[in-house]
């Protein structure tokens, strides 16, 4: 299996190369040159082992077809260290569960839980095992590497607990000065670990994220400082989430010849671009929802084909903050494959037009259709109203508390729901790390699991800086010498 540039780049590398290296020299995004095509039979062996041997299993058959420089033995035994009840919470790693709702006679909607890991988000379905993945290649390399990052909340405390200890690794996390919840910014703010670095950019998301990707186009400094991502940009963490699509699937259905649908709360594209993904592979998707807050580029784009990013001034503060985003970095993968993998006419979208006007139109593109018709994509966006009542209706009928978040993808689940065609809706994080809403939604606060009891006071540990590529690179430099 060999990866290619979004861009066009001439280099192809193999997964363990990309693994370390995030952003392609180009600045394009790394993608398989095909992707792997799973038969009726195949799909019917992999409902098996996920039956008979479990999540880990599942996770081992998916990935290695797209790692084949990793020995089996050893990938295998990576997925069964990350992928377990002690650290997960739960034997079916990623249980689903029938919501109560209002939607069409005969549409089913389930809720995939994918938030039972350590940091209580989705992110720690891949994070996990990128930590495990990054641990086992910088030994097999006697190597060392230093992990930028941007991060609107779950991301970073997912990459910093999960690469926390780990040999031969530092993490340089960015993040919005207050733009996070206090539970999200104490997450990550009380790792007091010498290889976790903590920085507060003033601005927003894309500030962050636009700094990670101008250090990551340094290439000199990137090479001498050995610079690494776990962003989504970083093509082994997308890898890592197709496989709870698979599991979703697989729980939701009797037989192979089903299809189901997925509705993912989308700010940055890496979640449903990894459905996009699965989908491409063959899993039997019908329509991949991408359901967005306040901040609604991709739902724009989806209904009109313009894609036009927001400056920092038209960029929402919201309750379903890890969404607050306007430069979706994953959605280059999927406009790659809709404009049929032309790598030239990708990088005049994204690095001329994007770079000049800030914004792109296909709207009268004939590839334009193709995205719902053709790889299954709808969209909708939901607002704070929304979100409360849709956290108070599912708590009335359901019992359940749901997150900001996972309360956005659901609103624009349901009204898409089809009869016979199981609709599962990502829950992205638990309630407890958006407790204010919660409270404004229901009156009471959110269970916290005992661990995080008193987060909030413990001595925390950040750096407050402009927004200034020259002064995270400065930072690293000092702390990396």
């Amino acid at each position: 299996m060999r990866y290619l540039s979004t861009r066009g780049h001439a280099d192809r590398k193999r997964f363990c190369e990309i693994l370390l290296e995030g952003l392609a020299p180009d600045g394009g995004l790394y993608l398989p040159e095909a992707y792997p095509q799973i038969s009726s039979t195949q799909l019917g062996h992999l409902r098996q082992v996920f039956k008979t041997q479990g999540y880990a299993a599942l996770a081992y058959e998916v990935l290695s077809l797209f790692i084949d420089d990793i020995p089996p033995l050893d990938l295998k035994a990576l997925c069964q260290k990350t992928y377990t009840e002690a650290i997960f919470g739960t034997p079916e790693i990623v249980p689903i569960k029938v919501l109560k709702t209002n939607a069409a006679p005969g549409a089913v909607v389930y809720l995939e839980a994918l938030s039972n890991g350590p940091t209580l988000a989705f992110k720690d379905m891949a994070m996990q095992l990128l930590g495990n993945l990054f641990e086992y290649e910088l030994t097999r390399r006697n190597a060392e590497l230093n992990i930028l990052g941007a991060t609107s909340g779950d991301t970073g405390s997912a990459a910093e607990y999960a690469m926390r200890g780990k040999k031969g690794v530092r993490v340089f996390m960015t993040s919005p000065e207050g733009r996070m919840s206090p539970f999200q910014q104490a997450q990550m703010f009380s790792l007091l670990d010498a290889n976790i670095h903590n920085i507060a950019i003033e601005g927003v998301f894309d500030d962050c994220q636009d700094i990670v990707k101008a250090v990551s186009n340094d290439l000199e400094f990137k090479r001498k400082y050995k610079i690494g991502t776990v962003n989504s940009i970083n093509w082994a963490r997308l890898l890592a989430q197709v496989v709870y699509y698979f599991a979703g699937y697989f729980q939701a259905t009797q037989h192979d010849a089903q299809k189901v649908s997925f509705s993912v709360p989308s700010g940055n594209f890496g979640n449903v671009c990894a459905g996009h993904v699965a989908r491409m592979m063959g899993l039997p998707i019908a329509q991949l929802i991408v359901a967005t807050n306040e901040n609604d580029v991709l739902d724009e784009f989806f209904r009109t084909g313009v894609y036009r990013v927001r400056g920092t001034a038209d960029t929402h503060e919201t309750s379903s903050p890890s969404m607050d985003i306007s430069k979706a970095s994953n959605f280059e993968r999927f406009v790659f494959d809709l404009l049929q993998r032309d790598a030239a006419r990708v990088k005049n979208l994204f690095h001329d037009q994007l770079n000049q006007t800030g914004r792109f139109d296909l709207g009268q593109d004939p590839l334009f259709a193709q995205a719902k018709i053709k790889f299954g994509f709808l969209s909708g966006k939901s607002t704070h109203a929304d979100r409360l009542q849709t956290i108070q209706n599912v708590f009335a009928e359901n019992h359940i508390m749901i997150d900001t978040h996972t309360a956005d993808g659901l609103k624009v689940a349901v009204p898409l729901a089809q009869p016979d065609v199981p609709m599962l809706v990502l829950e992205t994080a638990l309630p407890i790390k958006f407790a204010a809403t919660l409270v404004e939604a229901l009156g009471r606060e959110p269970d916290r699991p005992p661990k995080f009891e008193g987060i909030e006071a413990l001595p925390k540990r950040v750096v407050l800086m402009p927004k200034s590529v020259d002064a995270v690179k400065a930072y690293i430099v000092q702390h990396c010498d």
